[in-house]
């Protein structure tokens, strides 16, 4: 299986109940969000990989830096089902993948 198959999502929650605002962290003049998905994209190409989030201003970061979004319900309790609805999105679209690969969208 290729890593052309793949696609990675990266769940970001802004409400988060302990650090709110949490993917939007300032680390060393880069957002958390920004730093996850440049990890990510040393591994998988740009193009396969998305930020799945309910929040607006993730959107607005993520599409600075030129990573690509799907915003999903806010009634998401856990990243899995963030993830599963952007799949299935996904796909519903037409995007052609065997595999998705969850990324812990707080730790860069």
């Amino acid at each position: 299986m290729s890593i052309s198959s793949h696609i990675a999502i990266i769940p970001a929650r802004y409400a988060s109940s302990r650090l709110p605002g949490k993917p939007l962290v300032d680390i060393c003049g880069k957002s958390l969000i920004r730093r996850v998905w440049e990890r990510v994209a040393a591994v998988v190409p740009a193009h396969r990989i998305y930020v799945a989030t309910d929040d607006a201003r993730i959107v607005n970061e993520v599409e600075k830096f030129g990573g690509q979004t799907l915003l999903t319900d806010v009634a998401h309790t856990n990243g899995t089902t963030r993830c599963l609805e952007a799949a299935l999105m996904l796909e519903s679209s037409g995007l052609s993948f065997d595999f998705v690969m969850n990324i812990q969208g707080d730790e860069p």
